[in-house]
């Protein structure tokens, strides 16, 4: 059956299943076109549900599977006593428990959608999270439904690894010679925990010892090619274990740990039960074929699937309205490990970043919900920022306000008292409630507002008394069915500085940083005993997802640059400072006045380039300019333009200016040292390639020339990718063509790679032109099916390409249309998130604005939408 017609389901309307299944049993038949797949399933009534008197029909959700028989306790049931349905199957029950048995045929070969079983270079997988189980077979696909699985699969001995999740109890060859494999999962899960893998796999083995002496066997596999881009992903997952006994006190459960890395999918990975299928650019790397960035992006996605073992797996979400209750907490697990690991400012920077350039601005759009949505059309479209990022700060906030050792409390009695069980937000909050005797009633606030809160500061200081005063007031802009916002309880994190750049003592036990506890809408907080005014350092650590609003000079700024001992406030004094200069250059376009270049941005950018006593990687951050994406985001109205000419005047004055500094700092950290993916070599590695595209930018041949030597020599990816983006943007046309095509005839054998050279073109301000993307998507080399190569080529060139997306002409905004229309034949979840960068086309001026809406409305017109497109173009149109 097809899918129903795209309707609204809300939280108030959740109720329990009315029957539990306490056994699932699967029996896979694997055949590309016409997989058999039965499931007996031991059902019985919840007692919990609601009792009318009589037994309600059982409801199976199902999609797209052509159903062969049904049978009860072993009989068949006859065609009148069951109804296929869109969306599912409705069976009359004969009493209060039974045994049913279904048997349905599916065709993973044209499971172009990568839900519920495909095909992927020949190996069957599975993607069932949120709702693809109900694509393999008929089941109460909810997350609040859990049972024990065991699953037999039986192929032909060309599919040699056959796995799904739990441990491996039964295997041996059938009368036909086809392989039979039986696993059993001895914990209850839902069907979106399910998972399943059959193909011509190798893997690399390894072993885990848990603190309490039990040893776990590792098993990553993949196809015989990568077989040698698997031990960094072994390495991270044995750290994530150790992280997670030391810092949690959670021990993994299985005698097995098993990865599978795949090609076609539509996530980063997935955390089934025992069996974690990821992504292949995900998990697989090597110093040749991987960047620094694609080395600590794996540690941390390694470390999160691991985590969700217990914040996700042990402990499930409810219902989908609660999918932050284990994707924000698991974010903010990763995200500490990956602090610990490497540098924790330089980590707390790019999440951040992340937050403010696109979480923002996913408040401030059409799809803007709350952390616990109230709604939702098509749940995929709710793997959002919000869910995950913003999530993610809300459970940092809760650490925040109790502090570490009680939020520790807290986690360990959320484990305890749920362990097995579907529980919602409020379960979590609640067990940091009982562990510590916090009360945390105005915090929960944060779980059902949307909106990013702006907080504006005054200060004051009375020399008379030595009392130095905030105050503070806080608000919510309105956002799409919420007008009215309540004041939240929201954490700030202060420090004072004096003349000398010294924190003062302002804590109880004279600690130079506060939290203080920001509760109304207007608040004052005073701090005695200052002799002379300070300066603040405001929201250290970013310790709230907030705008911050103080009058900063730009001469402030520069101090803080400089002095602030909070390494995240001081990068955030760098980037307020550019955006102080930004601002004022993109008046001055608007006016038709010539550039002024920013003498306080360059002295400020001069002093920290020449600070050796600085992490090189937290230089690098400083010396970044805001992307225009986050230039966007200021304005009340963008103004493309306007913000395309500031960045690149803004970027050309700060390399001619500091040309000489720069040569000095790259020159000295060019030292051509043996590659090591550790935190010190990436951060000199991060600063070096940040010079390098700053030298290039003046247009030098003496600094193209260190390009191409770089490029020549370089024996990792991090320096070689690095010298060629450079040459790419910097280079005459010919000669980054000729760079790009060696590039690409060493590398064309290596998926993750090649992946690497479309995304560095598309997203090319100078060279990814839309008559080069074009000539890309021609390439025998790109696949419209293959997520990971529609991301980097056209969401290379919509969301990271902003100067050539904002042709204008509006021809890049035709472009994406075209190809959100024809992916969502394909792939309809790709497709809704392809269309975000037209979906803000309110925000943008008159001219812009009605070109990207022509846009927006073509493909509401194109026929019969998806309910993944649908729900995010239908929200983009209408009023808000």
């Amino acid at each position: 059956m097809k899918e129903a017609q795209p309707r609204t389901i809300y939280l108030k309307d959740y109720r329990v299943p009315d029957y539990l299944i306490d056994h699932t049993r699967l029996h896979f038949e694997l055949e590309p076109q016409a997989t058999l797949v039965k499931s007996t399933l031991s059902v019985r009534r919840n007692p919990a549900a609601e009792n009318g008197g009589t037994l309600p029909p059982l409801w199976l959700d199902g999609v797209d599977l052509e159903l062969l028989s049904v049978a009860i306790n072993g009989e068949l049931v006859p065609a009148q006593r069951y109804r296929e349905l869109p969306g599912g199957l409705e069976i009359e029950v004969p009493g209060e428990s039974f045994e049913l048995e279904i048997n349905t045929r599916i065709d993973p070969q044209a499971n172009t959608s990568l839900e519920g079983l495909y095909l992927s270079n020949g190996m069957y997988c599975t993607q069932c999270e949120a709702e693809g189980f109900r694509k393999i077979t008929y089941y109460p696909d909810r997350p609040d439904v859990m049972s024990l699985f065991t699953t037999t699969i039986v192929a032909p001995a060309t599919y040699p690894v056959l796995l799904s999740n739990g441990n491996k109890v039964a295997s041996g060859t059938t009368d036909d010679g086809r392989l039979s494999v039986t696993w059993e999962d001895p914990f209850a899960k839902p069907a979106y925990l399910f998972a399943l893998v059959g193909g011509d796999l190798q893997s690399v083995e390894d072993s885990f010892t848990t603190v309490s002496g039990r040893e776990v066997k590792l098993q990553l596999f993949t196809e015989a090619k990568n077989i040698g881009k698997c031990a960094h992903a072994i390495t991270s997952l044995k750290h994530s274990m150790r992280w997670d006994e030391e810092v949690y006190g959670r021990e993994y459960d299985l005698d097995i740990f098993m990865i599978v890395a795949v090609d076609h999918f539509n996530m980063g990975a997935m955390e089934n039960k025992g069996l974690n299928i990821f992504n292949s650019a995900c998990v697989l790397a090597s110093p040749e074929t991987a960047t620094d960035a694609a080395f600590q992006r794996i540690e941390s996605i390694v470390a999160h699937e691991y985590f969700h073992n217990w914040s996700g797996n042990r402990v499930t979400c409810r219902d989908w309205f609660q999918l932050s209750l284990k994707e924000g907490f698991t974010v903010f697990r990763d995200a500490e490990f990956s602090a610990d690991m490497n540098s924790r400012a330089v980590k707390r920077i790019e999440d951040v970043t992340l937050l403010r350039t696109s979480q923002f601005a996913e408040d401030a759009g059409p799809m803007s919900h709350p952390v616990r949505p109230d709604s939702y059309m098509e749940i995929s479209n709710f793997y959002t920022l919000t869910i995950y990022e913003k999530g993610a700060e809300v459970v940092r906030m809760v650490h925040t306000l109790l502090g570490a050792e009680a939020f520790r409390r807290g986690s360990d009695l959320y484990f305890e008292r749920h362990d097995g069980c579907a529980v919602t937000c409020e379960d979590f909050v609640r067990a940091m409630e009982d562990a510590n005797g916090a009360d945390l009633k105005q915090f929960r606030r944060w779980y059902s507002q949307a909106g990013t809160p702006v907080l504006e500061v005054e200060d004051s200081h009375d020399t008379s008394t030595g009392i130095y005063r905030f105050t503070i007031r806080q608000h919510t802009p309105a956002t799409p069915g919420q007008e009215e916002k309540l004041p939240l309880h929201i954490p700030v994190a202060v420090g004072l500085l004096d003349e000398n750049g010294q924190d003062l003592p302002i804590g109880d036990n004279g600690e130079g940083t506060v939290v203080l506890h920001l509760a109304e809408a207007e608040q004052t907080f005073e701090f005695p005993n200052i002799a002379a005014r300070p300066l603040p350092s405001l929201l250290r650590g970013f310790s709230a997802p907030v705008k911050l609003r103080y009058g900063y000079s730009e001469a402030q700024l520069q101090f803080l640059m400089q002095h602030d001992s909070d390494a995240f406030n001081r990068w955030d004094a760098s980037q307020r400072l550019a955006l102080h200069a930004l601002a004022e250059l993109q008046s001055q376009f608007r006016a038709g006045e010539p550039l002024q270049k920013p003498a306080q941005l360059i002295a400020g950018f001069r002093s920290v380039i020449i600070d050796t006593k600085l992490d090189p990687a937290l230089v690098a951050k400083m010396l970044s300019l805001p992307s225009a994406q986050e230039l966007a985001e200021q304005e009340g109205e963008i103004d493309a333009a306007a913000i395309i000419a500031a960045r690149q005047f803004t970027r050309d004055a700060l390399a001619e200016a500091l040309r000489d500094e720069l040569l000095a700092r790259f020159q000295q950290l060019d030292t051509h040292k043996p590659y090591a993916p550790k935190a010190e070599d990436i951060a000199e590695r991060s600063l070096k390639n940040t010079c390098l595209v700053y030298l290039c930018a003046t247009g030098s041949s003496t600094a193209l020339d260190l390009a191409r030597a770089q490029l020549d020599r370089a024996e990792n990816m991090t320096d070689s990718a690095a010298a060629l983006a450079a040459l790419v943007e910097f280079a005459p046309e010919s000669e980054a063509t000729v760079h790009l095509q060696a590039f690409y005839d060493r590398w064309q054998q290596d998926t993750q790679v090649v992946e690497t050279w479309f995304g560095l073109q598309s997203s090319s301000a100078n060279y990814g032109t839309l008559e080069r993307v074009k000539q890309l998507m021609a390439h025998p080399a790109f696949e419209f099916t293959n997520p990971n190569k529609v991301r980097a080529v056209i969401a290379g060139f919509a969301a990271r390409n902003f100067v050539q997306f904002h042709r204008e002409d509006g021809a890049g905004f035709e472009f994406l249309a075209d190809q959100v229309i024809a992916l969502d034949k394909v792939n309809p979840q790709i497709a809704s998130r392809l269309v975000i960068p037209l979906t803000r086309w309110q925000k943008y001026r008159a001219e812009e604005r009605q070109k990207i809406r022509v846009a927006v409305q073509r493909v509401m017109d194109s026929g019969e939408l998806s309910r993944d497109l649908y729900e995010v173009v239908s929200k983009s149109l209408s009023d808000r």
